[in-house]
């Protein structure tokens, strides 16, 4: 038997963009996608903070360090810019895998969607 756990998690960014007229997906900043371990193609889990809105979708990579987090497709109509959204993905795991595994968070600025410098 295998559960779905918490793989990593992007906690709180701000959406960059909402773009309709694209084929779909959400772009993330590469810097971001990396520090979390997610990887362009992964299934991923928004929910926005701004309206209790819950989707899934895949990634893409946007430009390192350029803030980017953008809805494509039929999820742009589920977020504004400026909306602050938390993005998850999860993973597959036994029991046993999952009692020793810990998930990758990442806490960016929320005004820049930035890696926070310690």
């Amino acid at each position: 038997m295998t559960i779905e756990v918490l793989k990593s998690k992007i906690h709180r960014v701000t959406v960059t963009e909402a773009r309709l007229d694209y084929i779909g997906s959400i772009t993330i900043d590469e810097a971001l996608i990396e520090a979390a371990g997610i990887i362009p193609g992964e299934r991923v889990y928004i929910v926005n903070n701004n309206n209790g809105e819950r989707l899934d979708t895949y990634v893409i990579k946007g430009e390192r360090d350029s803030g980017v987090i953008c809805l494509n497709g039929a999820a742009a109509r589920k977020v504004q810019p400026g909306d602050i959204v938390i993005i998850m993905s999860y993973a597959q795991m036994t029991p046993e895998e999952a009692a020793t595994f810990t998930p990758k968070v990442v806490f960016p600025d929320t005004e820049t969607n930035r890696l926070k410098m310690p």
